[in-house]
C-alpha cells in the first residue's frame, strides 16, 4: 500500500509529457505548420492520443484516490464518458457518412466490451490467482439493473416505436429518453455515494482508510486531467476521417468505427479494473468497470441526443436483430454471474466466449 501511495504522489514523467506533447502537436496543426496529410504526423498523433488517454485515466485515479471510494469510481466513469462523448460528437460534426449510427455503435460496443471483455478478463485472471472472489451482491445487482434499463430503452426500444420509421426516436421521444436516462444515472450516483454507500464497499479494499495523495498532487492531477481530456477530444476530431478511411479500406463494416472508439476510451479503465481484480479487490474492479458502462449509457445518450436534435441530424439508436440477441444474452448471463456474490473462472470464461463472438461478428457480420 505504501508503494501505491508513493506512486500517486510521485507523478511519472510521461503523465505530463504526453498531454503537453499532444497540445504542442495540436498547436502546430491548427497553425498550419505541419501537414495533416503527412503519414508521420498522423502516426505521431495516434501515439500521442493513446498516451493522453492513459494520462487522463492516471490523473483521474489520483484524484479518485484523494476523494475516496465509491466517489473515485464515479470520477473515473465520468472521465471515460467525457472522452467517449467528445469522440462521438467530433465524428458526428465531421460530416462523414454513417455518423447517424456512431452513438449507437459506440454505446453498444461499450456495453459489450465491459460486460463481456473487461468483466470476463477480470473474473478469469482473479480466479486463477485467488480461486474464488467475493463482492457485494447488492451493489453489483444495482449497477446491473441500471445498465439493463438504460441499454434496452436506448438500443432496443427505438426499433418498436411508431412515430418515426426505422431504428430512430422522434425528437420529443429522444429528448424524453435522454432525460429519464440522465435522471436514472443521477439517482444511481446518489444511491452509490450517499444513500446506500456501503453496498459498494467491501472490506479494506475500497475503504477510505489509509494514506491518500497530497493536496498538491491531487490539484495538479486535476489540472492535467482537464488538459488531457481536451487534447484527446481535439486529436480524435482530427483523426476521425483517417479512422473511417482505414476501416473502409480494409473492408470492415462502418460499425467498427464505434467499436474502435469504445475500445480506445475503455482500454485504460480495463487495465485499472484488471489490476484491482488481481489484487483480490473484485468490488473495486466491478465499481470501476460496471460504473463506466452505466455512465456511458446514462450520460452519452442524453448529451448526444440533445446534440443531434440541436443540429437537426438523424440519430439511429436501434440495434439490428443480431446485436439485440447478443445484448440480451449478455444481460441474461450477467444477471446469473452477479446473482451469488462470488465468482469463479467458469463465469469469466462464459463472458469471454460471448465477447469473442461479438468481436468476430462485428468484423464478419
Amino acid at each position: 500500500m505504501a508503494e501505491e501511495d508513493h506512486e500517486l504522489n510521485a507523478m511519472p514523467s510521461w503523465c505530463w509529457l504526453a498531454p503537453l506533447a499532444a497540445a504542442m502537436l495540436l498547436a502546430a496543426w491548427f497553425a498550419h505548420v505541419i501537414s495533416p496529410s503527412s503519414g508521420f504526423v498522423i502516426a505521431l498523433a495516434i501515439v500521442l492520443l493513446g498516451g493522453a488517454v492513459f494520462a487522463a485515466v492516471h490523473h483521474a485515479e489520483v484524484v479518485a484516490a484523494k476523494v475516496g471510494q465509491p466517489f473515485g469510481s464515479i470520477l473515473l466513469a465520468l472521465s471515460v464518458t467525457a472522452l467517449e462523448v467528445g469522440l462521438i460528437v467530433s465524428v458526428m460534426t465531421s460530416g462523414s457518412t454513417g455518423t447517424s449510427s456512431i452513438a449507437r455503435d459506440t454505446v453498444y460496443s461499450a456495453v459489450m466490451i465491459v460486460l463481456n471483455g473487461i468483466v470476463g478478463i477480470c473474473l478469469v485472471s482473479g480466479a486463477l490467482r485467488h480461486y474464488e472472489q467475493e463482492f457485494r451482491l447488492q451493489g453489483a445487482t444495482s449497477i446491473l439493473s441500471v445498465i439493463a434499463t438504460l441499454a434496452v430503452i436506448s438500443l432496443v426500444l427505438p426499433n418498436f416505436t411508431l412515430t418515426t420509421p426505422g431504428p430512430t426516436y422522434a425528437s420529443s421521444q429522444l429528448l424524453f429518453v435522454g432525460g429519464v436516462s440522465l435522471v436514472l444515472y443521477i439517482l444511481f450516483a446518489f444511491v452509490q455515494t450517499v444513500r446506500h454507500r456501503q453496498d459498494f464497499l467491501m472490506g479494506d479494499s475500497t475503504a477510505d482508510g489509509g494514506e491518500r495523495p497530497s493536496a498538491v498532487a491531487a490539484i495538479l492531477a486535476g489540472l492535467l486531467l482537464v488538459i488531457s481530456l481536451v487534447v484527446v477530444i481535439l486529436l480524435a476530431e482530427i483523426l476521425s476521417p483517417v479512422l473511417e478511411r482505414a476501416v473502409l479500406t480494409v473492408g470492415l463494416p462502418p460499425a467498427v468505427v464505434g467499436l474502435v472508439i469504445a475500445a480506445v476510451v475503455l482500454l485504460p479503465e480495463g487495465v485499472t479494473a484488471m489490476k484491482a481484480a488481481n489484487r483480490n479487490r473484485l468490488q473495486s474492479s466491478l465499481n470501476a468497470s460496471l460504473g463506466s458502462v452505466a455512465a456511458s449509457a446514462g450520460l452519452t445518450v442524453p448529451i448526444v441526443g440533445a446534440t443531434a436534435v440541436y443540429l437537426g441530424q438523424p440519430l439511429e439508436l436501434g440495434l439490428g436483430p443480431k446485436s439485440m440477441v447478443l445484448l440480451m444474452l449478455t444481460l441474461f448471463v450477467s444477471t446469473l454471474t452477479f446473482a451469488t456474490g462470488r465468482t469463479t473462472v467458469l463465469q469469466g470464461g462464459v463472458h469471454l466466449v460471448i465477447f469473442g463472438v461479438f468481436i468476430f461478428l462485428s468484423a464478419v457480420p
